[in-house]
């Protein structure tokens, strides 16, 4: 069985991307920084075949060498920074399968060297009087893309929206190569890494899978059977 590491704030975070991933027969290894923060990267990822680096806090500016915007409301946890970037930079040296879905897929640009648009309002979730929901747009996946691959095609897709960060071209690292963006505004809904061998970002969130195509969830099937085979092969 192939293990897979979530990066998380905490439990009640992560929960929708353990309920994605489990039952595809994955062991799930939930990394926090209030229970593993302090403990070795070397530790965190034994035995290890993939990582996804899912939602959550803002990431904190001082990583892309910015001051945090005091009117873009940022909510910030240096601590999961810190602990993302490192787990990050031990899976890229290793060629391990990474998904990185939202604040996942910005961590993944800040770390190539790109920077965040600190604040996005029209792709924020919308209050209804009693609870937050997702916004929806169009984004457009290109041909080529292991996303598309996965997926089962390329083209136009209705997805769901919850972010207030983001990035356009201008903020794009130069190392990662764009494989999605929205229809209405351009920003960049998805980032590949042509240096490795499946490193992708999303913008949206394929873990509420009664908001996306049905079809997104094989994102979550693909990272376990990459996960599968790096094991496998790092046991050769």
């Amino acid at each position: 069985m192939s293990v897979i590491v979530i990066t998380s704030a905490g439990l009640r975070n992560a929960r929708r991307y353990i309920q994605a991933i489990e039952p595809l027969g994955a062991e799930v290894r939930l990394v926090t920084p209030e229970k593993s923060g302090s403990l070795p990267t070397e530790h965190l990822m034994e035995g290890v075949g993939g990582l996804m680096l899912c939602g959550g806090p803002d990431v904190d500016p001082s990583f892309y060498g910015e001051s945090p915007d005091p009117e873009a409301g940022l909510q910030l946890s240096l601590p999961l920074d810190e602990l993302e970037f490192r787990l990050l930079d031990h899976a890229l040296d290793r060629d391990m399968p990474v998904l990185a879905i939202c604040r996942g897929m910005q961590v993944l640009n800040v770390a190539f060297g790109g920077r965040l648009i600190q604040d996005l309002p029209d792709h924020r979730a919308e209050w209804n009087g009693e609870r937050w929901e997702s916004t929806s747009h169009s984004i457009c996946i290109s041909p080529g893309a292991k996303a598309a691959a996965i997926i089962g095609s390329a083209g136009f897709f209705k997805v769901n929206s919850i972010h207030h960060q983001g990035l356009k071209e201008a903020q794009r690292a130069p190392r990662l190569m764009t494989t999605a963006y929205s229809v209405e505004d351009g920003v960049i809904e998805g980032l590949e890494s042509p240096e490795h061998s499946w490193v992708i970002g999303l913008q949206c969130h394929p873990e509420r899978q009664d908001e996306v195509p049905r079809s997104f969830s094989n994102l979550f099937m693909g990272l376990k059977e990459r996960a599968q085979s790096f094991v496998e092969v790092s046991r050769v």
